[in-house]
């Protein structure tokens, strides 16, 4: 996988002509912007009950929006990362039809999850409140049989996305026929979406177990054995990141985006600073993705203490608020369906009030930063709240799900703001110094410093998180410069 910024985008939602659509901007307008793109679920069908996350059929392209082989064509100049859906399945899924169908006679019965797999004289109100929740709600839905009779089902998400039962063959095979199309396709890197959910263990919270940490190994064995590499999806305290950091060869860095909106609310660095110096490097930098900002990556959990306090939390999402005009607060939590325990729904640049500047910043800082950077469509186009699409569909994460047609796109990309953000991924994929180490340094309470160094080259930054500015001192064979201003990109 190149060093380079990578695109994460809905393929529906970026031009809206499909595969070939995002690949022709890929090697046209955003030449040289990326060095690879994750598309988000393009499976069968892309737009379900949770936005392609719930696949009916997970090993065909949707035909409205391509083929494997438009897949292919984008793997010949970027590199691919797609997502494993390994947690669950649609209801509409042909493997769950048919055990509705045939019940305990259906040769996919054992694919799926029954709290009696795992808690067979039934769940106590102890297990039901240690399970950890990304939504509120019981984890269990009632699915009619065709004979109708009634069945419990472990659905984590959605009513509609079946978890799977990974102690079941089949439930492993299903997973590594994706994985077998996926690699056909030229893709080499996986997401493994809502992983730490894969595996429930009875007197555990059934989420990143020793269980599923032994599942995640197994997985990643098999994804390394197709010539892929595995990113772990992880949200919540950010020492399972740490964690995770061991076993996979990726894990996000989601504790960046909550720490860097709290240096620009507060000016203060000092968190972000000391984060930064002890966070993995085999990690995946965002700001902004198809889901809400989280904030449950720096907070505390139960005991252990957060990388902010449960006041400054607090106090974050009154900022995201504020800065937004309120217009999260409108997507966030009782306010709309889809709901999210850990997140608030906001794009990143409305998060930050529509300040160019303070963007900007905030895609320097995460460009230089350890890890591998990639840009959400939505933070591209630099793209404030979808009010509209909010009220049209009433689910709190559309806010920050975006539709742009050609034209729309092609307005965009002649903003400042987002001519000087495709100025700087060039920057980054091309500046040699992103080759060598990267240190992190501690100066004033209001600044974060930051080194990029190899034997030929170097980037040292000062950035300034009580006026927004920054200053860079370049070096290369023995030439030296100075930027302090975007034009200068």
């Amino acid at each position: 996988m190149r060093d380079g910024v990578q695109l994460i985008t809905y393929v529906d939602r970026l031009g809206g002509g499909g595969v070939a659509t995002v690949n022709e901007l890929l090697t046209g307008s955003l030449s040289g912007v990326f060095t690879g793109v994750h598309l988000l679920p393009f499976y069968l069908p892309y737009d379900g009950a949770d936005a392609g996350f719930d696949p009916v059929d997970h090993g065909t392209v949707d035909p409205r929006l391509g083929n494997w082989d438009d897949i292919a064509r984008i793997s010949d100049t970027h590199d691919v990362m797609a997502d494993l859906i390994a947690n669950h399945i649609s209801d509409e899924s042909p493997q769950f039809v048919d055990f509705l169908e045939h019940g305990n006679e259906s040769e996919y019965a054992g694919m799926f999850l029954e709290p009696a797999a795992v808690f067979p004289e039934g769940p106590s109100q102890q297990d039901l409140a240690a399970i950890y929740r990304p939504r509120p709600g019981s984890p269990f839905t009632v699915k009619r049989m065709f004979d109708g009779t009634d069945r419990s089902m472990w659905s984590t998400f959605t009513p509609h996305q079946i978890d799977l039962d990974m102690t079941d063959a089949g439930a492993r095979q299903y997973l590594l026929d994706v994985l077998d199309r996926l690699a056909g396709a030229g893709v080499g890197q996986v997401r493994l979406d809502a992983i730490g959910y894969a595996v429930k263990t009875a007197g555990t919270s059934c989420f990143m177990t020793a269980d599923t940490i032994e599942f995640v190994k197994e997985l990643g064995s098999a994804v390394h054995e197709r010539g892929m590499k595995a990113l772990l999806e992880l949200h919540s305290h950010y020492s399972e990141q740490v964690e995770a950091s061991t076993i996979a060869d990726w894990v996000y860095n989601f504790a960046l985006p909550p720490l860097l909106l709290h240096a620009f609310y507060t000016g203060v660095a000092t968190h972000l600073t000391d984060w930064l110096r002890s966070s993995p490097t085999n990690t995946i930098t965002v700001l902004d993705t198809h889901d809400g900002i989280g904030v449950v990556d720096a907070g505390p959990d139960g005991d252990k203490p957060g990388l902010l306090t449960p006041d400054q939390i607090d106090e974050l999402v009154a900022g995201i608020h504020a800065a937004s005009n309120g217009e999260s607060a409108l997507a966030t939590g009782a306010a709309a369906s889809n709901l999210d325990l850990y997140q608030v729904n906001c794009t990143f640049y409305s998060a930050l009030g529509h300040d160019d500047d303070r963007y900007l910043l905030a895609r320097l800082v995460q460009f230089l930063a350890p890890g591998l950077p990639q840009v959400y469509y939505a933070g591209l186009l630099a793209a404030p709240n979808d009010m509209d699409l909010l009220e049209k569909t009433g689910v709190g994460r559309d806010i920050n799900r975006p539709y742009y047609s050609m034209a729309q796109i092609d307005a965009a990309l002649q903003r400042p703001v987002v001519r000087r953000l495709m100025a700087l991924a060039r920057f980054r994929n091309t500046h040699s110094a992103f080759e060598g180490t990267c240190t992190i340094e501690t100066g004033a309470p209001h600044e974060l410093l930051i080194t990029r160094k190899t034997d030929s080259a170097s980037i040292e930054a000062r950035i300034s998180f009580r006026d927004a500015t920054f200053r860079l001192e370049e070096s290369h064979n023995g030439a030296s410069s100075t930027r302090t201003s975007w034009d200068e990109f």
